[in-house]
């Protein structure tokens, strides 16, 4: 299957996207998280457009060379929602298939949750609806203790930090979570580019939304977690059945990371393709 990569611009802002499959097929929308880049879709682009849908995975804002602005509130969640919403207009694509994954899972959980009208489906990657993620952060101390990295990023000297030590911590994190050295030297390598690093820390500085607040969602969603996951425990991917109203899909993928995409895209691409293809029936 060829993969097409092309700019799109949304709001003075240049998003570097990957297509795949039929102009007439049901769009899927993949968001990427961090610290990750459309990259990270690689296996699913091919495989949703040889199936026959299209496969749209852009570069986020901050990750694409064309969307990093300065500051922290250029990064605030209504922008980042936004983007993905009016970059699927500019494709002339008002409903859609949305998958997400870590910080695009965020994106994809707000999205169902304010504007379901505009999914066909939702699928998810690790990142736990926002309500449980926040309950489990409350009620589980090693949850707590999993997502440190969320106050550190915060911290003034984080972006410093980071090119200091040429992004060796997120390397050293990603190689423990078993995602291949092929792809950590593109992840890497695009958060060492000017602005581009600075434009992913703010993901975590901006604000925008209570997580608390994030009602449950009525899409039909399937959620796909990792039992091996340093970032997110159990009990938060527990929890989130209890914030789905709709029809809902729980999947444990033994021995899998956070960065599930990356170490088992076999299995991840027939969770995603059996989930889209039960909706349309």
């Amino acid at each position: 299957m060829t993969i097409e990569t092309g700019e799109i611009i949304v709001g003075g802002l240049t998003f570097t996207t990957d297509l795949a499959g039929p102009s007439t097929g049901e769009p899927v929308l993949l968001l990427h998280g961090f610290p990750e880049t459309r990259h990270m879709w690689r296996h699913q682009v091919a495989a949703l457009g040889a199936a026959g849908y299209r496969a749209v995975a852009p570069d986020q804002r901050g990750y694409s060379r064309g969307a990093r602005p300065a500051g922290a509130d250029a990064y605030a969640t209504n922008l980042l929602t936004g983007d993905a919403l009016t970059l699927m207009d500019a494709l002339g694509h008002e409903k859609f298939h949305l998958v997400g994954h870590d910080w695009g899972g965020q994106l994809s959980w707000l999205i169902a949750a304010q504007q379901p009208e505009r999914l066909r489906s939702l699928s998810i990657l690790s990142r736990p609806h926002p309500a449980a993620f926040a309950r489990a952060m409350a009620e589980d101390k090693e949850q707590a203790t999993r997502s440190g990295h969320h106050r550190a990023f915060r911290e003034a000297d984080a972006v410093a930090r980071m090119r200091e030590a040429g992004l060796k911590p997120l390397r050293d994190a990603l190689t423990r979570q078993g995602v291949p050295a092929a792809a950590i030297d593109v992840y890497v390598g695009a958060l060492l580019e000017d602005g581009a690093i600075e434009g992913a820390m703010n993901w975590y500085r901006a604000t925008g939304f209570t997580a608390a607040d994030v009602p449950p969602v009525l899409v039909p969603t399937l959620y796909v977690w990792g039992t091996d996951d340093a970032t997110v425990g159990r009990r938060a991917a527990e929890l989130t059945a209890e914030y789905v109203s709709g029809p809902y899909r729980f999947e444990e993928i033994a021995g899998a990371g956070h960065f599930v995409v990356d170490q088992f895209p076999e299995q991840v691409n027939a969770l995603l393709l059996a989930h889209i293809r039960s909706v349309a029936q």
